[in-house]
């Protein structure tokens, strides 16, 4: 009897397995589930021909023996790029693609060979925008790349090596990933489908043929695909469209501070209920901060309606704006929110990602500290009168001649203060970190301890 129903259980659990299988193998084709086999060719069918091949040449000096000038040699190199506008021919890739280029060609899937116009590129987000003149295009919608999550099953097309048209496939493995190049414009999404040389500029598409990515790096030691590969998200690559259609370049918006992340250490020290942002270091004198109102210690969580999760997410969105855009902040100030108009500038100043909390031991003492004796501009504080390079103090940023003037946004007159101060931050949950305020040539800093 029990074996009886062991089996009768056996293919109740088949039969679901059955229907499971056959609601993906739908979701994935309709049309060839009509043949009896799941496949990604309809999708692929209508997305392909918005992914071309890019031919660059670019020209070099040759010379012979003797250093003597033989005239000029070409380079020529391959990439991929991504149909996004079929009416105005506008075609997105790679900066790294076409930097430098003199001539560039683009191949279509139908195999028709066109000349390009290179009408703008940011070497910061490692995008270029083309133009040709060519009828019955094809391109691709962007997706909402707020609904991408992890997980999701992403497919990769590209020119790899120059040999041709090729797709991958594989999920998205990380979304928000920078650090690839800190000086760069970074939120890639990560993916494991295969990228290799030659797919910088190709798509990187979800399952409904929607484009979420440009291909743009991969992490390797060969040279080859080691499932680790890059894409910039679009809605990072539609703003810089905008700046290249209508500048040929991106003249980054600056907002004048310099910032960390917003981590459970810095907003204890800061006695700030907020779980993300990004915290105010230091506001540069006539800045569009400074106009707007902000202050140090302001932890900054949106900006125009949207979340500000951390310090790099804030330098991005502040990068891509507008010079003379009106914005709003909202920011947590002595634990009240509160909201200013600030107005983006362009010349000096912008959102940097600042020194990065170090914790430390009781000793702190990488820093020689003495009471300072005050000035015409500072009444009392503490003295950074010498430091290890080696130390934590270093490392966080403190410099002979700064004055701590505040531990924890309270004021500071002298050495048994500040002790008392940083060995109650020592001793609480704050886990060691001490937020001080710092007098440097006039400015005010803020640093995590």
């Amino acid at each position: 009897m029990s074996y009886g129903i062991s089996v009768k259980f056996g293919k109740i659990i088949a039969t679901a397995l059955v229907v499971i299988l056959v609601a993906q193998a739908q979701a994935i084709s309709t049309a060839a589930l009509g043949q009896g086999i799941p496949s990604l060719a309809p999708m692929l069918e209508q997305v392909t021909p918005a992914v071309v091949s890019i031919r660059v040449s670019k020209a070099m000096p040759a010379s012979g023996s003797g250093g003597e000038q033989l005239g000029r040699a070409y380079a020529t190199g391959a990439g991929s790029g991504v149909i996004v506008d079929a009416a105005q021919g506008l075609i997105i890739t790679n900066h790294h693609v076409v930097a430098g280029a003199s001539r560039i060609t683009v191949r279509l899937l139908d195999e028709r060979t066109l000349e390009a116009t290179l009408l703008g590129s940011d070497p910061g987000t490692d995008v270029a925008l083309l133009q040709v003149e060519a009828k019955d295009l094809v391109e691709i919608a962007f997706a909402d790349v707020s609904t991408v999550a992890v997980g999701d099953y992403v497919v990769a097309i590209g020119n790899p090596f120059g040999i041709g048209q090729t797709v991958t496939s594989g999920i998205v493995s990380a979304l928000g990933r920078s650090g690839i190049n800190s000086d760069n414009y970074e939120d890639f999404i990560q993916t494991d489908a295969a990228i290799n040389l030659g797919n910088s500029g190709g798509a990187l598409v979800d399952m409904e043929g929607n484009l979420i990515g440009i291909n743009t790096a991969i992490i390797s030691g060969s040279g080859g695909s080691n499932g680790i590969g890059f894409a910039v998200p679009t809605d990072m690559v539609a703003s810089v469209m905008d700046h290249l259609k209508r500048d040929g370049e991106v003249r980054r918006g600056l907002l004048g501070v310099a910032i960390a992340d917003a981590t459970p250490e810095i907003v204890a020290a800061l006695e700030v209920d907020v779980d993300h942002g990004a915290v105010v270091t230091s506001v540069m004198p006539d800045s569009a901060a400074e106009k707007a109102g902000v202050q140090l210690s302001d932890v900054i969580v949106e900006i125009d309606g949207k979340q500000v999760r951390g310090s790099r997410e804030l330098r991005n969105m502040v990068g891509l704006m507008r010079q003379d855009q009106m914005v709003e902040l909202v920011l947590y100030r002595n634990g009240i929110r509160e909201s200013v108009q600030a107005r983006i500038g362009g010349s000096t100043g912008q959102a940097i990602p600042g020194n990065s909390a170090v914790s430390i031991s009781n000793e702190f003492r990488g820093a020689k500290l003495e009471s300072f004796k005050g000035n015409n501009y500072i009444n009392q504080g503490i003295e950074v009168v010498s430091l290890s390079q080696f130390g934590a103090a270093w490392a966080a940023g403190l410099r002979e001649g700064d004055v701590i003037v505040e531990v924890n946004r309270r004021s500071i007159a002298d050495m048994e203060a500040f002790n008392s101060a940083t060995s109650v931050s020592a001793a609480d949950s704050r886990g060691g970190i001490s937020a001080l305020t710092v007098i440097r040539e006039g400015r005010k800093i803020l640093m995590f301890l």
